[in-house]
Protein backbone atom coordinates (compact mmCIF):
# COMPACT_ATOMS: atom_id res chain seq x y z
CA UNK A 1 0.00 0.00 0.00
CA UNK A 2 1.56 3.48 -0.98
CA UNK A 3 1.79 5.74 2.06
CA UNK A 4 0.01 8.00 0.68
CA UNK A 5 -2.95 5.81 1.38
CA UNK A 6 -1.57 4.39 4.66
CA UNK A 7 -1.69 7.76 5.63
CA UNK A 8 -4.78 8.80 4.81
CA UNK A 9 -6.59 5.73 6.30
CA UNK A 10 -4.56 6.01 9.29
CA UNK A 11 -6.73 9.86 9.51
CA UNK A 12 -10.38 8.10 8.07
CA UNK A 13 -10.23 5.57 11.38
CA UNK A 14 -8.42 8.50 14.08
CA UNK A 15 -11.07 10.46 12.61
CA UNK A 16 -14.48 7.31 13.15
CA UNK A 17 -12.60 5.90 16.46
CA UNK A 18 -12.66 10.23 17.73
CA UNK A 19 -16.53 9.96 17.03
CA UNK A 20 -17.05 6.88 18.31
CA UNK A 21 -15.86 8.48 21.56
CA UNK A 22 -17.80 11.68 21.57
CA UNK A 23 -21.02 9.53 20.68
CA UNK A 24 -20.32 7.36 23.97
CA UNK A 25 -19.93 10.06 26.03
CA UNK A 26 -23.07 11.85 24.98
CA UNK A 27 -24.28 8.59 26.08
CA UNK A 28 -23.02 8.80 29.52
CA UNK A 29 -24.17 12.19 29.68
CA UNK A 30 -27.40 10.60 29.18
CA UNK A 31 -26.75 7.91 31.77
CA UNK A 32 -25.86 10.33 34.69
CA UNK A 33 -29.04 12.49 33.89
CA UNK A 34 -30.97 9.44 34.48
CA UNK A 35 -29.51 8.83 37.78
CA UNK A 36 -29.72 12.41 38.65
CA UNK A 37 -33.41 12.54 37.67
CA UNK A 38 -34.33 9.41 39.45
CA UNK A 39 -31.99 10.33 43.01
CA UNK A 40 -29.53 6.83 42.08
CA UNK A 41 -26.41 8.75 42.70
CA UNK A 42 -26.00 6.84 46.33
CA UNK A 43 -27.31 3.96 45.06
CA UNK A 44 -23.97 2.51 46.29
CA UNK A 45 -22.46 4.24 48.91
CA UNK A 46 -18.86 3.06 48.60
CA UNK A 47 -16.50 4.11 46.09
CA UNK A 48 -14.40 2.08 44.41
CA UNK A 49 -15.97 -0.72 45.12
CA UNK A 50 -19.51 -1.35 45.02
CA UNK A 51 -21.61 -2.78 47.87
CA UNK A 52 -17.68 -4.03 49.38
CA UNK A 53 -17.37 -5.84 46.16
CA UNK A 54 -14.72 -5.22 43.30
CA UNK A 55 -16.19 -7.07 40.89
CA UNK A 56 -16.57 -4.28 38.32
CA UNK A 57 -19.09 -6.09 35.96
CA UNK A 58 -20.80 -8.18 38.66
CA UNK A 59 -20.76 -6.65 42.36
CA UNK A 60 -24.10 -7.92 43.13
CA UNK A 61 -26.18 -10.75 41.72
CA UNK A 62 -28.96 -9.55 39.35
CA UNK A 63 -27.73 -5.82 39.82
CA UNK A 64 -29.62 -4.95 36.48
CA UNK A 65 -33.23 -6.13 37.99
CA UNK A 66 -32.58 -3.07 40.92
CA UNK A 67 -33.92 1.02 39.04
CA UNK A 68 -31.52 2.37 41.17
CA UNK A 69 -28.29 -0.02 41.11
CA UNK A 70 -28.88 -0.50 37.18
CA UNK A 71 -28.70 3.13 36.96
CA UNK A 72 -25.80 4.21 39.11
CA UNK A 73 -23.85 1.27 38.39
CA UNK A 74 -24.46 1.25 34.66
CA UNK A 75 -23.17 4.87 35.22
CA UNK A 76 -19.83 3.26 36.24
CA UNK A 77 -19.41 0.65 33.85
CA UNK A 78 -20.13 2.97 30.95
CA UNK A 79 -18.19 5.73 32.70
CA UNK A 80 -15.06 3.44 32.41
CA UNK A 81 -15.35 2.37 28.80
CA UNK A 82 -15.35 5.75 28.03
CA UNK A 83 -11.98 5.94 30.00
CA UNK A 84 -10.75 3.11 28.07
CA UNK A 85 -11.52 4.88 24.66
CA UNK A 86 -10.04 7.94 25.87
CA UNK A 87 -6.94 6.64 27.11
CA UNK A 88 -6.54 4.49 23.22
CA UNK A 89 -7.56 8.22 21.82
CA UNK A 90 -5.12 9.88 23.56
CA UNK A 91 -2.12 7.38 22.76
CA UNK A 92 -3.11 7.17 19.06
CA UNK A 93 -2.97 10.60 18.89
CA UNK A 94 0.36 10.79 20.62
CA UNK A 95 1.66 7.96 18.39
CA UNK A 96 0.63 9.62 14.50
CA UNK A 97 -0.42 12.87 15.00
CA UNK A 98 2.39 15.41 13.74
CA UNK A 99 0.98 17.93 16.02
CA UNK A 100 2.65 18.63 19.25
CA UNK A 101 0.00 20.80 20.38
CA UNK A 102 -2.97 18.49 19.61
CA UNK A 103 -1.11 15.10 21.50
CA UNK A 104 -1.46 17.99 24.33
CA UNK A 105 -4.82 17.85 23.71
CA UNK A 106 -4.96 14.41 24.11
CA UNK A 107 -3.50 13.92 26.96
CA UNK A 108 -5.81 16.94 28.26
CA UNK A 109 -8.61 14.72 27.40
CA UNK A 110 -6.86 11.73 30.11
CA UNK A 111 -6.32 14.52 32.81
CA UNK A 112 -9.94 15.04 32.24
CA UNK A 113 -11.52 11.82 32.20
CA UNK A 114 -9.71 11.03 34.99
CA UNK A 115 -10.55 13.79 37.17
CA UNK A 116 -13.87 13.02 36.53
CA UNK A 117 -13.84 9.50 37.92
CA UNK A 118 -12.32 10.97 40.88
CA UNK A 119 -15.14 13.71 41.39
CA UNK A 120 -17.27 11.05 40.47
CA UNK A 121 -15.85 8.63 43.41
CA UNK A 122 -15.32 11.29 46.00
CA UNK A 123 -18.68 12.48 45.54
CA UNK A 124 -20.02 9.11 46.29
CA UNK A 125 -17.38 8.91 49.55
CA UNK A 126 -17.77 12.73 50.59
CA UNK A 127 -21.92 12.19 50.03
CA UNK A 128 -21.59 15.74 48.92
CA UNK A 129 -24.13 17.34 46.23
CA UNK A 130 -21.56 20.07 45.42
CA UNK A 131 -19.05 17.82 44.08
CA UNK A 132 -22.14 16.35 42.28
CA UNK A 133 -22.91 19.43 40.82
CA UNK A 134 -18.96 20.16 40.06
CA UNK A 135 -19.09 16.51 38.31
CA UNK A 136 -21.74 17.13 35.59
CA UNK A 137 -19.97 20.54 35.38
CA UNK A 138 -16.86 19.09 34.22
CA UNK A 139 -18.57 16.15 32.29
CA UNK A 140 -19.35 19.01 29.79
CA UNK A 141 -15.71 19.99 29.50
CA UNK A 142 -14.50 17.12 28.75
CA UNK A 143 -17.29 16.09 25.86
CA UNK A 144 -16.24 19.42 24.39
CA UNK A 145 -12.38 18.67 24.09
CA UNK A 146 -13.53 15.48 22.77
CA UNK A 147 -15.40 17.30 20.28
CA UNK A 148 -12.33 19.39 19.43
CA UNK A 149 -10.07 16.66 19.20
CA UNK A 150 -12.41 14.80 16.53
CA UNK A 151 -12.71 18.09 14.47
CA UNK A 152 -9.06 18.68 14.40
CA UNK A 153 -9.00 15.20 12.47
CA UNK A 154 -11.27 15.98 9.62
CA UNK A 155 -10.22 17.26 6.33
CA UNK A 156 -12.24 20.55 6.53
CA UNK A 157 -9.83 21.36 9.45
CA UNK A 158 -6.67 19.82 7.80
CA UNK A 159 -6.86 21.04 4.31
CA UNK A 160 -7.98 24.15 5.63
CA UNK A 161 -10.53 25.13 3.12
CA UNK A 162 -13.45 26.78 5.08
CA UNK A 163 -11.13 30.26 5.94
CA UNK A 164 -12.88 33.21 6.52
CA UNK A 165 -12.84 35.60 3.62
CA UNK A 166 -13.36 38.66 5.16
CA UNK A 167 -11.64 40.13 8.65
CA UNK A 168 -14.32 41.87 9.62
CA UNK A 169 -16.98 40.06 9.15
CA UNK A 170 -14.64 37.15 10.92
CA UNK A 171 -14.26 39.55 13.96
CA UNK A 172 -17.74 39.83 14.36
CA UNK A 173 -18.00 36.15 13.83
CA UNK A 174 -15.66 35.18 16.55
CA UNK A 175 -17.42 37.90 19.13
CA UNK A 176 -20.31 36.16 18.74
CA UNK A 177 -19.50 32.63 19.02
CA UNK A 178 -17.11 33.15 21.76
CA UNK A 179 -20.02 35.34 23.25
CA UNK A 180 -22.13 31.58 22.53
CA UNK A 181 -19.95 29.21 24.06
CA UNK A 182 -19.88 31.43 27.49
CA UNK A 183 -23.20 31.78 27.96
CA UNK A 184 -24.23 28.41 27.39
CA UNK A 185 -21.75 27.23 29.42
CA UNK A 186 -22.77 29.59 32.37
CA UNK A 187 -26.26 27.88 31.69
CA UNK A 188 -25.24 24.73 32.20
CA UNK A 189 -23.63 25.49 35.70
CA UNK A 190 -27.18 27.04 35.94
CA UNK A 191 -28.85 23.83 34.73
CA UNK A 192 -27.06 21.32 37.44
CA UNK A 193 -27.29 24.08 40.03
CA UNK A 194 -31.75 23.03 39.25
CA UNK A 195 -30.88 19.42 38.67
CA UNK A 196 -29.49 17.89 42.08
CA UNK A 197 -31.36 17.89 44.92
CA UNK A 198 -31.35 20.54 47.70
CA UNK A 199 -29.72 22.85 45.58
CA UNK A 200 -32.59 23.66 42.45
CA UNK A 201 -35.92 24.82 42.57
CA UNK A 202 -35.19 27.83 44.28
CA UNK A 203 -36.97 30.97 42.75
CA UNK A 204 -33.66 32.35 42.25
CA UNK A 205 -32.28 29.58 40.09
CA UNK A 206 -35.26 28.97 38.18
CA UNK A 207 -35.46 32.93 36.83
CA UNK A 208 -32.20 33.23 36.34
CA UNK A 209 -31.94 29.99 34.09
CA UNK A 210 -34.91 31.16 32.32
CA UNK A 211 -33.40 34.12 32.05
CA UNK A 212 -30.58 32.74 30.89
CA UNK A 213 -32.20 30.85 28.31
CA UNK A 214 -32.92 34.13 26.20
CA UNK A 215 -29.27 34.83 26.77
CA UNK A 216 -28.23 31.63 24.96
CA UNK A 217 -30.65 32.27 22.26
CA UNK A 218 -29.81 35.87 22.12
CA UNK A 219 -25.87 34.98 21.45
CA UNK A 220 -26.98 32.15 19.14
CA UNK A 221 -29.04 34.50 16.74
CA UNK A 222 -26.51 36.61 16.48
CA UNK A 223 -23.56 33.97 15.30
CA UNK A 224 -26.03 32.23 13.25
CA UNK A 225 -27.05 35.60 11.20
CA UNK A 226 -23.41 36.45 11.17
CA UNK A 227 -22.54 33.04 9.79
CA UNK A 228 -25.46 33.26 6.83
CA UNK A 229 -24.91 36.88 6.14
CA UNK A 230 -20.97 36.94 5.22
CA UNK A 231 -20.17 32.94 5.58
CA UNK A 232 -23.07 31.38 3.27
CA UNK A 233 -19.94 30.24 0.90
CA UNK A 234 -18.18 28.19 3.34
CA UNK A 235 -19.81 25.19 3.77
CA UNK A 236 -18.15 24.02 7.19
CA UNK A 237 -19.34 27.62 9.12
CA UNK A 238 -22.96 27.23 7.43
CA UNK A 239 -23.59 24.12 8.71
CA UNK A 240 -22.27 24.19 11.90
CA UNK A 241 -24.29 27.73 12.05
CA UNK A 242 -27.71 25.60 11.14
CA UNK A 243 -26.72 22.90 13.43
CA UNK A 244 -26.53 25.39 16.25
CA UNK A 245 -29.82 27.23 15.21
CA UNK A 246 -31.25 23.54 15.30
CA UNK A 247 -29.95 22.34 18.77
CA UNK A 248 -30.93 25.69 20.25
CA UNK A 249 -34.24 25.68 19.44
CA UNK A 250 -34.39 22.57 20.48
CA UNK A 251 -33.11 23.02 24.00
CA UNK A 252 -35.54 26.00 23.94
CA UNK A 253 -38.57 23.90 23.46
CA UNK A 254 -37.28 20.89 25.88
CA UNK A 255 -36.58 23.36 28.90
CA UNK A 256 -39.95 24.74 28.50
CA UNK A 257 -41.94 22.24 28.45
CA UNK A 258 -39.35 20.36 31.48
CA UNK A 259 -40.25 23.84 33.65
CA UNK A 260 -43.77 23.25 32.84
CA UNK A 261 -44.29 19.86 34.02
CA UNK A 262 -41.99 20.46 36.91
CA UNK A 263 -44.48 23.18 37.81
CA UNK A 264 -47.20 21.39 37.28
CA UNK A 265 -45.82 18.32 39.67
CA UNK A 266 -47.54 15.07 37.75
CA UNK A 267 -48.55 12.48 39.57
CA UNK A 268 -48.55 8.32 38.45
CA UNK A 269 -45.84 6.57 36.70
CA UNK A 270 -45.94 8.17 33.74
CA UNK A 271 -45.40 11.71 35.32
CA UNK A 272 -42.59 10.59 36.64
CA UNK A 273 -41.36 8.54 33.24
CA UNK A 274 -42.12 11.89 31.13
CA UNK A 275 -40.41 13.92 33.98
CA UNK A 276 -37.34 12.23 33.61
CA UNK A 277 -37.57 11.27 29.70
CA UNK A 278 -37.53 15.48 29.41
CA UNK A 279 -35.05 16.30 31.58
CA UNK A 280 -32.37 13.53 30.37
CA UNK A 281 -33.50 15.13 26.87
CA UNK A 282 -32.10 18.63 27.86
CA UNK A 283 -29.46 17.88 29.72
CA UNK A 284 -27.92 15.49 26.25
CA UNK A 285 -29.44 18.54 24.14
CA UNK A 286 -27.22 21.01 26.14
CA UNK A 287 -24.05 19.28 25.39
CA UNK A 288 -24.80 18.98 21.58
CA UNK A 289 -25.45 22.92 21.86
CA UNK A 290 -22.59 23.73 23.80
CA UNK A 291 -20.16 21.23 21.59
CA UNK A 292 -22.02 22.90 18.23
CA UNK A 293 -20.56 26.44 19.70
CA UNK A 294 -17.21 24.98 20.06
CA UNK A 295 -16.80 24.05 17.12
CA UNK A 296 -18.35 26.96 15.25
CA UNK A 297 -15.79 29.02 17.64
CA UNK A 298 -12.83 27.32 16.62
CA UNK A 299 -13.58 27.78 12.83
CA UNK A 300 -14.18 31.19 13.54
CA UNK A 301 -10.90 31.59 15.48
CA UNK A 302 -9.22 29.78 12.63
CA UNK A 303 -6.15 32.20 10.89
CA UNK A 304 -4.86 30.72 7.02
CA UNK A 305 -0.95 30.04 7.39
CA UNK A 306 0.47 30.41 3.86
CA UNK A 307 0.48 33.80 3.90
CA UNK A 308 2.08 37.02 5.68
CA UNK A 309 -0.25 38.85 7.90
CA UNK A 310 -1.82 41.84 6.08
CA UNK A 311 0.28 45.48 6.83
CA UNK A 312 -1.82 47.90 8.75
CA UNK A 313 -4.41 49.22 6.09
CA UNK A 314 -2.95 47.09 3.46
CA UNK A 315 -6.48 45.44 2.28
CA UNK A 316 -7.93 45.43 5.17
CA UNK A 317 -10.52 47.88 4.35
CA UNK A 318 -10.91 46.48 0.81
CA UNK A 319 -12.27 42.90 3.10
CA UNK A 320 -8.53 40.84 1.83
CA UNK A 321 -8.43 37.71 3.70
CA UNK A 322 -6.34 38.26 6.71
CA UNK A 323 -3.12 36.19 6.77
CA UNK A 324 -1.24 34.75 9.51
CA UNK A 325 2.04 33.74 10.31
CA UNK A 326 1.31 31.41 14.09
CA UNK A 327 2.63 28.74 13.55
CA UNK A 328 3.04 25.69 10.70
CA UNK A 329 1.05 23.80 12.09
CA UNK A 330 -2.54 23.24 10.41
Amino acid sequence: MPPSRSRTSDWTWRRRFSACTVILTVFLISWGGVVTSIGAGMAFPDWPTSLGSYNLINPVEEWWLVPAYLAEHGHRLIASLVGMFTVVLAAWTWWEDPRAWMRKLGGAAVALVVLQGILGGLRVLWVSLDLAMVHACVAQLFFATLVAMTLFVTDTWRRRDDILPQIDSANHLRRWSYAAVVVIYLQIVLGALLRHPGAGMSGGYTTLHVTGAFAVVGVVLGAFVVAEKHFDTVPAVRRTAWGLLGAMGLQFALGLASLLLTLYEPAGQGGVVAYVALTVAHLVVGAVLFGASVVMSLLAARRPQDMPAPKPGDGAARGVPERSLAGAEP
